[in-house]
């Protein structure tokens, strides 16, 4: 998950157009490494790409973490928040993560306890925000100027038929639930308090890398779930998203890794996440975790 900008949206069928961060998947972290750096960079169709060349010495991301992190791996802080320890977490889970913890501390990572005090807020943001925009993005799928249409007697049958058909629950769902949040009765009770909070989420993000230069989290508070048990349960599958969605809301970068299996052989995966524009740090960790630990080997 690049910095949010890093890699052009031009082409993309837009979720929510402040959240999207569109990064690769691969079986090793060098390969996603070579994959980011052929797409990421300057794109004249996106106005929203940032090349951190063009940053100047006030910019408010050259901080400690981007100076620091030229440094050898040895010298490097790495903070766990405190916060992603939470109550329900698979016992399986948390003891892969502290498994691995002990394996970047035997690696020469210092290791340091932090805070991100809102993070209990990013879930409930992310999930008031991203439908908004994605009501917003999907309104222009009405089955006139282009994809998908459905054949019917009128224009409004067509959009409502158009829609109908051509969107899947999951889509259908963030688009109401978007719609609602902007509606003209609920706009300030919801959008706007959500916007709040993703200020105060990004001001954590930039307080802790001050004080650390990568963040170590679990991806989710379970393990992978088999394919489809939870497709009929929406609020769970929303709810597995409790420790990913904070570097959308904040815009950093991201990388999740293999940690270990659970005893049913269910994969655990494991969050490093870095300050903007320090993608070359977080492969740099990663790496010399996926060296050192032997379920990813």
């Amino acid at each position: 998950k690049p910095t949010y900008g890093r890699v052009s949206r031009h082409g993309l069928i837009a979720m929510a157009s402040s959240f999207d961060q569109i990064g690769p998947i691969a079986r090793c972290v060098e390969d996603v490494e070579i994959l980011f750096n052929e797409i990421a960079g300057s794109d004249n169709f996106d106005s929203t790409v940032g090349d951190p060349k063009f940053r100047n010495s006030k910019s408010e991301i050259r901080n400690k973490s981007e100076i620091r992190s030229t440094k050898q791996i040895p010298n490097l802080t790495i903070g766990v928040p405190k916060e992603y320890f939470i109550a329900g977490m698979d016992i399986e889970v948390e003891q892969k993560i502290k498994e691995a913890i002990a394996v970047m501390k035997e690696s020469g990572f210092n290791i340091k306890e932090i805070s991100l005090p809102h993070a209990d807020l990013a879930l409930a943001a992310y999930y008031i925000l991203m439908p908004a925009e994605v009501s917003s993005n999907l309104a222009r799928f009405d089955g006139v100027k282009y994809g998908f249409r459905a054949e019917a007697g009128n224009l409004l049958e067509q959009y409502l038929r158009t829609r109908s058909i051509g969107f899947g629950d999951e889509a259908k769902r963030r688009i109401m639930l978007g719609t609602f949040v902007l509606s003209a009765g609920y706009q300030d009770a919801y959008y706007k308090k959500a916007q709040k909070a993703r200020r105060l989420i990004k001001n954590d993000f930039d307080a802790a890398f001050k004080e650390v230069d990568a963040i170590l989290t679990p991806t989710s508070p379970t393990a992978a779930f088999k394919l489809g048990e939870k497709f009929n349960d929406p609020l769970t599958m929303y709810l597995a998203d409790i420790f990913t969605v904070s570097a959308n809301v904040a815009g950093i970068p991201a990388i999740s890794i293999p940690a270990g299996k659970t005893k049913a052989g269910l994969p655990i995966g494991l969050q490093i996440m870095a300050n903007y524009f320090n993608e070359d740090l977080i492969f740099s960790i990663a790496k010399k975790f996926e060296q050192e630990n032997e379920y990813v080997n």
